[in-house]
């Protein structure tokens, strides 16, 4: 069996721990992540790891010790988001595990310690946190989100409790940054970048900076039949020129794209004016230069835009993470690996947020995509193939063996 092949394998292994529906389900500290732990275990220590589930969640296999080296960390997400596909975090521990496995059982050392990571969530999609494996392991955690609660009023506390976990170690997991030479992460690409270039695989620059806006829109209601056009104060219709314009402003620059994902309508009614618009402004770019000033000239032309309309706004930054640039040592790594395989070192960055933006506290973090059909993510039919894996776990499994003659 190929690597690939054996990769594919283990992915419908893991996709089967899910909530009935379309695509994969698994949210912190489920049932389906507790399933999945069981079977993740197994495997690891098939690979010859020794495991541990460590206090935040996170499921650690550690290679044997080398002596006097350093460890470099490798891994992704357990987690999904509703209704998501298989691939999308599973592949960056799967991945490392098969090759992990494949050495193993050939007997080949490797230069250095290893620590695969199945981090605990990185999607945050049952409680309002995200990056909680990851952030526990580059001393970033904020102990304060343990008082979470889901919907069912479950505290995140309490979730990884459910998974084995004692969350108050959660303190003692930092890494000591003299003893860590890297982590590295593979990830689907969640774009189609690849696809269209026809390459299996390629070489992350950057993971994207964040920033999002919480925007009303006011206006007054009335009966929609007898409120003549040129007295309304229509706020859909206002904010439908913040649509326009976010679209049009992130169309400037091919390093920022932007949204409005979340739009809701007061009083919602098939015959009323519409009063009130609350909706978000996500802004994303590798470089906070750009976004910063794409900001600046969104909201300076907004103001002009709405100052046009009988309606009011107003806005609030409510979340903003800087990008993390990827240490060019280690996308110089991936790249010699990947020539090495024959395929052409493709560089582009991440329009998606990882494990890496807490990681980076603690090391240097490199990210190897692996190209997916159509670009799809998030999404139950999201796809990869076999080869496409075989060929990014041979990168890998380069990298890793190539480490000591290229110490930078």
């Amino acid at each position: 069996m190929t690597l690939g092949a054996r990769i594919m394998e283990l992915s419908e292994a893991a996709a089967r721990h899910s909530e009935p529906g379309p695509g994969v389900t698994r949210l912190l500290g489920s049932p389906e992540h507790q399933a999945l732990l069981r079977d993740l275990t197994g495997w690891m220590q098939t690979a010859g790891l020794s495991t541990e589930l460590d206090a935040a969640g996170n499921l650690v296999g550690r290679t044997a010790a080398v002596p006097g080296a350093k460890t470099l960390i490798i891994g992704s997400h357990q987690d999904s988001v509703r209704q998501g596909g298989r691939y999308d975090g599973m592949l960056g521990v799967l991945l490392p595990l098969v090759v992990l496995e494949d050495l193993h059982r050939h007997g080949t050392a490797l230069p250095l310690n290893i620590e695969l990571v199945a981090f605990s969530d990185e999607e945050g999609a049952r409680f309002a946190s995200t990056l909680v494996g990851s952030s526990a392991l580059a001393g970033q955690f904020d102990a304060s989100i343990l008082q979470a609660v889901d919907a069912q009023g479950v505290s995140l506390a309490q979730a990884l409790r459910d998974l084995g976990s004692n969350p108050d170690g959660i303190a003692d997991l930092a890494r000591n940054p003299e003893q860590i030479t890297g982590f590295l992460e593979v990830h689907i690409e969640q774009g189609p970048v690849l696809e269209s270039l026809d390459l299996p695989v390629g070489i992350v620059s950057a993971i994207t900076g964040i920033e999002r806006h919480k925007v009303t829109v006011t206006g007054q209601a009335g009966h929609a039949g007898t409120t003549p056009m040129e007295l309304r104060r229509d706020a859909l219709v206002a904010a439908t020129e913040i649509v326009r314009a976010v679209d049009q402003h992130c169309r400037q620059n091919d390093n920022l794209v932007g949204v409005v994902g979340e739009l809701t309508v007061t009083p919602n009614a098939v015959n009323v004016i519409p009063s009130r618009v609350e909706l978000t402004i996500e802004l994303r770019s590798p470089n906070r230069d750009i976004r910063h000033a794409a900001r600046q000239r969104l909201f300076a032309d907004l103001d002009a835009r709405l100052a046009a309309t009988p309606c009011q706004w107003q806005h609030d930054l409510v979340y903003q993470q800087d990008e993390v640039a990827c240490a060019p040592a280690l996308q110089q790594r991936l790249a010699r690996a990947i020539e090495a395989e024959h395929f052409w070192p493709h560089t582009l960055f991440s329009g998606a947020g990882h494990d890496g933006l807490a990681m980076h506290h603690l090391t240097e973090v490199g990210m190897l995509f692996v190209r997916c059909a159509g670009g799809l993510s998030h999404h139950p039919d999201e796809a990869i193939t076999a080869a496409d894996a075989d060929a990014a776990a041979r990168v890998l499994r380069r990298c890793l063996l190539d480490w000591e003659a290229h110490t930078e």
